[in-house]
């Protein structure tokens, strides 16, 4: 049975939200930047959140508050991984996880390696962490990324300490195959480096993506790493504040285990009320919806930019909602995005901010209309079209 796409809320209705996304730019400017969509949220999200409204169920978050159990069961039928809540922990969102992590297993002034382009807030964590950033590229092949795990041995026999991963990779979709996560698992072994396992956005894979948890790479994958990872992409609940730390050995156990309380202390109620509902099995249909609805408009945006903006090149990711586009064709300098939102009232993600590779790229957020994304690259392809005329 085919699923039906999940349909975005009106114009009208997105312009009275709160959130960075729509109150960053005037109303003139349609906003594909930000990782926020633009659907009505999971009917059991709503449900939870009314009813604690109701009850003023807004105090401290519980310990017990079951976001462990409903990530494991998530785990276990989207991804046919069974991590154990026993090693697990909650805190407020990735990146902070991200952080926590990091002090642990790096001293001040290690280097910590990251995979470019990237999502920009990597580098920040890096440094809040203490550590210094060293930059191995993603290899482009010519059907997408891949890990440089040639060079990110070089950076551990170097002396870099862990690897920051992106998986699936923010901003290319890139779900890294099992065989590539094991064989960063045995450089990261051998040279007695950490990885620190960012998936965020693995809970928009579909089933048939290949989307693998590092942690379920390999047995040694799980003596040396940790996945960070939320509802809170796929389910839009990030100003909620609910994110899960996992371990799947014992001394990563124990480090897990050994952070102050107050880590955990830092999980929202609401976020950890809204994970629950995010994570059961009574929210599947609307996830497989959500996910249906970005396929199709990773689609179209390939059919958009064939017809309106012809010098893009651009392949459909394979999981979530983020499209990175090269617009280099176009002559539009390193950030082509500026002159999107000044001329065509776009806002897209710059993508000099990914670092290396993200020169003359934009990234587009998918979680909209068709109606909103084709406006967008109508709007794109006038300015491309005006540059035409002038040269004519």
């Amino acid at each position: 049975m085919t699923t039906e796409p999940l349909r975005a809320l009106p114009l009208d209705q997105l312009r009275q939200r709160t959130s960075a996304k729509w109150r960053t730019y005037p109303d003139d400017v349609l906003p594909l930047f930000v990782a926020e969509t633009d659907f009505p949220l999971a009917p059991a999200i709503t449900r939870t959140l009314e009813h604690a409204v109701a009850l003023g169920d807004t105090g401290y978050t519980s310990g017990d508050s079951g976001v462990r159990e409903a990530y494991a069961a998530f785990a276990e039928r989207r991804f046919s991984w069974s991590p154990d809540p026993a090693r697990m922990r909650t805190t407020a969102d990735v990146s902070m996880g991200n952080v926590e992590i990091l002090r642990r297993v790096v001293s001040p002034g290690d280097r910590v390696v990251v995979t470019p382009p990237v999502y920009p807030p990597f580098y920040d964590c890096v440094a809040e962490a203490g550590a210094e950033v060293e930059r191995v590229p993603l290899r482009e092949r010519g059907d997408g990324w891949e890990l440089d795990l040639l060079g990110i041995e070089a950076a551990f026999a170097g002396g870099a300490r862990a690897i920051l991963l992106c998986n699936p990779h923010n901003p290319t979709g890139t779900a890294h195959s099992r065989e590539s996560l094991a064989a960063l698992a045995d450089i990261a072994a051998r040279f007695g480096a950490t990885v620190v396992s960012d998936e965020i956005h693995a809970p928009l894979a579909r089933k048939d993506a290949g989307f693998t948890p590092f942690l379920a790479a390999s047995d040694v994958a799980a003596r040396v790493g940790f996945t960070v990872t939320s509802a809170s992409k796929a389910f839009n609940l990030a100003g909620l504040k609910c994110a899960v730390m996992v371990a799947a050995d014992g001394p990563t156990s124990d480090l897990l285990r050994g952070m102050p309380e107050e880590v955990e202390w830092r999980t929202g109620s609401f976020g950890a009320m809204a994970a629950v509902a995010a994570f059961a099995p009574e929210s599947d249909a609307w996830l497989d919806s959500l996910i249906a609805a970005i396929d199709e408009n990773a689609r179209l945006l390939a059919d958009l930019l064939a017809r309106h903006v012809p010098g893009a090149r651009y392949r459909i990711p394979p999981v979530g909602y983020l499209a990175w586009v090269d617009l280099s064709a176009l002559g539009w300098g390193p950030n082509p995005a500026a002159r999107i939102l000044r001329d065509a009232r776009v806002a897209l993600h710059y993508g000099p901010a990914f670092g290396e590779g993200g020169a003359g790229h934009v990234r587009f957020n998918l979680a909209c209309s068709p109606e909103v994304l084709t406006e967008a690259v109508e709007r794109i392809g006038a300015l491309v079209t005006g540059d035409e005329e002038e040269r004519v």
